[in-house]
């Protein structure tokens, strides 16, 4: 009788599969400058079941920073986004912990548990208060872990501690991102030199809701958690809440900002409308639009990057809106992955927005070349320019409304196949 062939045992633990790097990825990961009273570390410590796949990142602060948030406003959150809307009212932080590949979210008490059991861990052995310890999880939802799942990887994490660890920290929070996302910036308040770095992950499940992912900042200048908070609120409205890949807000979502306080020196902000904080807030702003772009360019499956600029909208809440409703629109993405100058998909987006429109002042402009205006084609309409622009890897498209002075922008990417195949093989 013929034996039977041997059959090896599944290891719990493979090789992950290789995701292609998204033809948008920048050439590199940028240099980001450290941040005084910022220590980091990002390793893999067997949280994923991938070998050798970062999967845990530890920040830790130094005595009085501040901190300031956004978190999803889904009706679903995990319970790291409920333990982090818990405390962030006491506006400290010392510790962030943050893990991919399982999003600790439908988890019920068993989510609570091991939020409480790493925030206790982590106060112990940084020597401060559970609520001062941040807690975020990205990955799969519903599958509940044992409570020291995070909580006995962390005293490792110490000892890997340092203040250039920036990549391995962006690289530990992702999950279907093809690259890591980080962005730094160097100005002064007053005379004082100060440094914004931070570092954000995104590819699916993207779309604008108070934050759209999750994105850690930080900053050495001395901010009072009252006025970081209405910074970060600004910031996140001008970019993260400006960005969508597929229309999809996570139960995870989560923006952070600390302030360490260890640039001594600068002049005492009281308010975030001080003078002082001019160059800061240009600075803040162009890290937060760096990163939320970076996400959109990692959307999945995107061989596109889409920018789509509103105005004359009846005011800036109603310009998003329209924007959003042309970028969500599978119509019009589907229309940009296959390179189709399909100019009727806007027309037919713009118009169920809900937003005030009249047909007979629309105007719309693709790659710097105008298609309709006031409601009608162009005279000699030449559609040649416009589908060359559609093969270029960033699309522009101009939509003028002809209503009020209302304007925004948003960005977004194409819809392919990719995002089907990435999506559909996501837990396998």
């Amino acid at each position: 009788m013929a034996k039977a062939a041997k059959t090896k045992s599944k290891s719990p633990f493979s090789r992950a599969p290789k995701l292609s790097r998204s033809p948008l990825a920048p050439d590199v990961f940028p240099a980001i400058a450290n941040v005084r009273g910022v220590r980091l570390s990002g390793r893999a410590v067997g949280l994923k079941r991938h070998i050798g796949i970062k999967d845990l990142m530890v920040a830790v602060f130094a005595p009085g920073t501040t901190a300031a948030g956004v978190l999803t406003k889904s009706k679903c959150p995990s319970a790291p986004v409920e333990w982090c809307r818990s405390i962030l009212p006491r506006g400290r932080a010392r510790a962030l912990v943050v893990n991919s590949g399982n999003a600790n979210g439908f988890t019920g008490l068993a989510g609570d548990l091991q939020v409480a059991k790493t925030a206790g861990e982590a106060a112990h052995l940084f020597g401060c208060r559970a609520k001062e310890v941040f807690v975020a999880s990205t990955g799969v939802i519903g599958e509940p872990r044992e409570a020291d799942y995070v909580a006995d990887k962390l005293p490792e994490m110490k000892r890997s501690l340092g203040a250039g660890n920036w990549r391995d920290a962006a690289e530990a929070i992702m999950t279907t991102d093809t690259f890591a996302k980080g962005a730094s910036r160097r100005v002064r308040i007053g005379k004082t030199r100060v440094t914004i770095s931070g570092f954000a992950k995104g590819s699916g499940m993207i779309a604008p809701d108070m934050a759209t992912m999750l994105g850690f900042v930080f900053t050495d200048a001395k901010i009072p958690a009252p006025v970081l908070q209405r910074l970060v609120r600004w910031a996140a409205d001008e970019s993260f809440n400006s960005v969508t890949v597929d229309s999809d807000t996570s139960t995870s979502d989560t923006v952070l900002m600390f302030a360490t306080g260890q640039a001594q020196g600068h002049p005492r902000i009281k308010s975030a409308a001080d003078k002082y904080l001019a160059e800061f807030k240009t600075a803040l702003h162009e890290v937060f639009v760096d990163l939320a772009q970076q996400v959109v360019r990692d959307g999945e499956g995107a061989q596109k990057f889409v920018t789509i600029n509103i105005r004359g909208a009846e005011s800036k809440r109603a310009a998003r809106a329209v924007g959003l409703a042309v970028a969500n629109s599978p119509l019009v993405k589907t229309a940009i992955a296959g390179e189709d100058a399909n100019w009727g998909r806007i027309v037919m987006a713009a118009g169920k927005a809900g937003e005030k429109a009249d047909r007979d002042r629309l105007s719309i402009t693709i790659g710097g070349v105008s298609i309709t205006r006031l409601g009608k084609l162009v005279p000699d309409y030449d559609e040649m320019p416009v589908a060359a622009h559609m093969k270029e890897l960033e699309i522009d498209i101009d939509i003028d409304l002809g209503i009020g002075r209302g304007s925004s922008t948003v960005w977004t990417c194409d819809l392919t196949h990719g995002y089907i195949s990435i999506n559909a093989e996501y837990r396998s």
